[in-house]
């Protein structure tokens, strides 16, 4: 008898079936003021310099430590932030550009931008822009996440859902009946007393704590008190006026319980 194994919603919607976004969907771009190599703020104008290379090319960009509009302020998964990787030799100083987003997840990377000057500044300026024009041939052009990405679940779906277990649902061809198996319980893991709040953004919420850093990036579903925890395999669900966001990390579930200020 063929039996074919599928998993509960938490399983199912796994991140692979995301739509993966593209340069072209960030609005903004963060370039530090200080790049974690160099012992000043804006040493070599390698800061400006960057800045200056990505307005160009229709960027909107700000330096860290300036002034953000209100919706960046709030949201930082609107912007990429830039790293610049150092690879330099005795005879070469060698970049690539990266740019990494609010999860500090890499997004893109540039090509190498190699200079044999001597100067310092000269050297950084020059592998910059060497490195740089592979961000030129993106032909950037911001398109805001399409509404079309967003993710469905059925009322089927969510009410297989069990909160607090691991259901696994053993489908038996020429039957037709669903057999729900309860896999062992696992160990709790509860955050008491943690505090998020929500920031809205286009097809869920950025759950942020009192840092802040971004916690959670969660994704609607059809039900208002269900979400799916993006690039988790799991979900966050409400229970009483606490909410638990349930998901598996090093291969072990864990659950941990959070107010959430909507």
């Amino acid at each position: 008898m063929i039996k074919k194994i599928t998993l509960s919603v938490l399983f199912v919607l796994s991140m692979n079936s995301f739509s993966q976004k593209t340069i072209n969907n960030y609005k903004y771009i963060i370039v530090p003021n200080q790049f974690e190599f160099l012992k000043q703020e804006d040493q070599y104008q390698t800061s400006s310099l960057t800045k200056f290379l990505f307005n160009k090319k229709g960027f909107t960009t700000f330096l860290n430590n300036e002034s953000f509009p209100e919706e960046l302020s709030r949201n930082r998964c609107l912007a990429l932030t830039v790293k610049l990787k150092r690879n330099s030799s005795f005879l070469s100083t060698k970049n690539k550009i990266e740019l990494l987003d609010c999860n500090n997840k890499v997004v893109f990377t540039s090509q190498e931008g190699r200079s044999k000057n001597k100067d310092y500044k000269k050297a950084y300026h020059e592998s910059i822009r060497k490195a740089f024009k592979s961000i030129e041939a993106l032909n950037y052009k911001y398109q805001p996440v399409s509404q079309s990405d967003k993710t469905v679940v059925s009322n089927k779906e969510i009410s297989e859902i069990s909160p607090l277990k691991v259901v696994k649902t053993v489908t038996q061809k020429n039957k037709g009946k669903v057999i729900k198996e309860v896999l062992p319980k696992e160990k709790l893991k509860v955050n008491e007393n943690n505090i998020l709040y929500a920031q809205s953004k286009e097809n869920g919420f950025q759950l942020v704590n009192t840092k802040p850093e971004v916690v959670f990036n969660v994704l609607k579903t059809n039900k208002n008190d269900i979400f799916i925890i993006k690039d988790k395999n799991g979900i966050l669900y409400k229970k009483g006026d606490l909410w638990f966001a349930e998901f598996y990390e090093n291969n072990q579930k864990v659950i941990q319980k959070y107010q959430i200020k909507f």
